[in-house]
Formats: structure tokens, sequence, C-alpha cells
């Protein structure tokens, strides 16, 4: 399985991106030192060829992105970074076309993705606690991170063909983060994404 995996964290303002570097090492490293995957990354605080990106696309089959989430939005390093490669795309392997048709243009709106067959995965990153998105009254009305405000960034992939793994979101990073917690959680849920009985393995143990 040839697996993409996108740093998306950035370095700006009070942020060093050091989480979101941490997390993408470690999804370099599980599946490095597992039989049957091949890895490429993009670091979106790099220099990088466009065209060189769609080809990762394009080679992909799992596409992993990691972010933190800056005013409800990815960062705008990522947003370029999608805006610049996915133009670039056009007819290269990402999109052809909205996917309408002159002679009934009302519908199949973003049909027109050439990335079918390929799956992607999101972690995010928050300030916000999870309790922000589920208790009642709370900033969120109860929307969660995917239904809400990452629902355009879905939506995006869903443009390209792309489907959806689940994905995972930390949270309370800056006021109360628990680095280590977050990555033990994290590693199990890539093995249960992508190795079923390495997770039932690790659950048997503990």
């Amino acid at each position: 399985m040839k697996i993409f995996v996108i740093n998306g964290g950035q370095v700006f303002g009070h942020s060093g991106g050091r989480f979101n570097a941490t997390v993408t090492a470690e999804t370099i490293s599980f599946f490095e030192n597992q039989p049957g995957f091949e890895v490429k990354t993009t670091n979106v605080n790099e220099d990088y060829d466009p065209i060189e990106e769609v080809e990762k696309y394009n080679w992909a089959d799992v596409v992993v992105y990691h972010t933190p989430i800056w005013w409800f939005q990815v960062p705008h390093g990522l947003k370029k970074y999608i805006d610049v490669v996915f133009t670039a795309g056009h007819n290269r392997g990402i999109y052809k076309s909205d996917g309408r048709s002159a002679e009934n243009p009302m519908i199949n709106y973003g049909t027109g993705g050439l990335l079918t067959g390929k799956k992607y995965m999101l972690t995010t990153s928050w300030n916000a606690p999870k309790e922000a998105f589920t208790l009642p009254g709370e900033f969120f009305n109860e929307r969660s991170v995917d239904d809400g405000p990452l629902f355009g960034f879905h939506r995006m992939n869903a443009f390209t063909g792309m489907k959806p793994l689940p994905g995972i979101h930390f949270h309370d990073v800056e006021k109360n983060a628990d680095l280590e917690t977050d990555l033990n959680r994290y590693r199990m849920h890539l093995a249960e994404q992508f190795i079923p009985q390495l997770a039932e393995a690790e659950l048997q143990e503990n």
C-alpha cells in the first residue's frame, strides 16, 4: 500500500509546528516499520514542485493529512498548497472538471474527480477541548469536527474522487497537552485502520 503523508503544520506566529511534526514523524515510523507499505512525504513549510506533488497524489493509495486548525480552518500554508497543487492537477490526475455537462448543468456537480479508488485520512489538532463539540450550549452547537468546521475540507477531497477513512482529532493541545496519551491513541488508530490484527494483539496485551 502506498501512503502519502502531508505535514500541514506551520511555523507561524507563536506556533512552531512541533505537534504536527511529531504526529507526522509517528505516521512515517508506523508505516516504515510494517511490511507492505511504501511512504512518500511533503512538508508544506518547505519548497515543493506542484507537478511533483500531483504525481504523489496519483501514486498514493492513501493520503494522510496532518493539520492544526487556525481560526476554524486549515492554516494558510496548507490552504495555499491545496490551491496550487490541485490547480496543477487539472487534467493531470486530480480532477478533469466539476462533473456537470452543458446539456444539464444543474446536476452531477462534484463528480469530475480523477482520484477515484483512493482514500484519505485526516488528523487535526485544536486548542478547543473535545467538549466544545459535544456539550449542549458549548461553542460548536454539538456539531462534530468533521460535520462542522471541516465539512468543506471533506467535500474538497470528495470533489477529487477520494473517500475518507476515519480520522482522529487531538484536542486542548495548547493548555492541556498530553503528548504520550495522544500518540498512544494515534498508534492504535493507525493499527485499527491499516493493520487490524496488530490492533487486536495490542488490545490483548493491555
